[in-house]
């Protein structure tokens, strides 16, 4: 599978959860924009089957290469970033879960679900867009986890999937800035991330960043409980040049922090 397949494949698994993707898409495409994306994120959990250097060599097979690693204390993650020498393509953005510096309580639940995930999982670039390879939680099990860890309560629902998708600001025609673009959305009732401001970032450290919230969906419980839980949501990026007049290529610890919150249930 090349990275262009990679992608389409992704794209195809994320809007079948983030509808309001799709829709965004065609609204800057009805006016006359060709969306380039400027990165697309995961999540998954350390010391598992399908911890970030167990998935890193599938991203090395497409061509992509480890430039960067975050640290965010009070989400309990760890992250790295990776880019294609292909520009057009998207960056990588990949966290993972610290599960062991959670409480014991959600270390239980959590220790229950990796252990069902298969030693061989990652075999081809198909896990990305696999979902949950272990089987559903109780409600009570992720009102336990969602009290502690957001982040870990949307991975025991949604899994290991594509949880968004970054157009490039930098790539639109007739949107200057990021102003404009959250402006458009929020006039066609989209509702946006408030945390830390509609914008994350300035253009003093070189990025600036907003996104949706996250779509909602019906989810059923192991135990039979229904509720309504975040699925994915869509991201919007602008970057900056720098001092020596290349654009910023990286990520802001600050402001991926916020962008996180995007799946948090309220």
């Amino acid at each position: 599978m090349n990275a262009n397949d990679f992608f389409q494949s992704l794209w195809k698994s994320y809007i079948e959860i983030t509808p309001q993707a799709d829709s965004v898409q065609k609204l800057f495409q009805g006016a006359g924009e060709e969306i380039i994306n400027d990165h697309v994120a995961f999540r998954t959990f350390a010391n598992s089957p399908i911890a970030l250097e167990k998935l890193e060599p599938i991203l090395t097979q497409l061509g992509y290469k480890a430039y960067g690693a975050f640290r965010f204390e009070n989400k309990h993650l760890v992250a790295r970033c990776y880019k294609h020498s292909d520009t057009n393509l998207p960056k990588i953005f990949l966290s993972e879960l610290l599960t062991h510096e959670l409480s014991e309580a959600a270390q239980q639940i959590l220790d229950g679900i990796i252990a069902q995930i298969p030693a061989d999982a990652v075999q081809s670039p198909a896990v990305f867009w696999g979902g949950p390879l272990w089987s559903k939680p109780t409600l009570a099990e992720y009102q336990t986890l969602s009290q502690e860890s957001e982040y870990a309560a949307w991975l025991s629902t949604i899994g290991l999937k594509a949880n968004h998708f970054t157009v490039s600001i930098n790539h639109l025609k007739g949107f200057d800035d990021i102003a404009s673009v959250n402006q458009l959305l929020l006039d066609k009732g989209y509702t946006l991330n408030t945390v830390g401001g509609l914008v994350k970032g300035t253009p003093e450290v070189f990025l600036e960043q907003s996104s949706t919230m996250a779509d909602k969906i019906e989810f059923t419980f192991a135990d039979g409980e229904t509720q309504t839980i975040p699925s994915c949501f869509y991201e919007f990026a602008i970057r900056h040049k720098q001092a020596d007049g290349t654009l910023f290529d990286s990520f802001i610890e600050g402001n991926a922090d916020k962008i996180f919150d995007s799946t948090n249930q309220n």
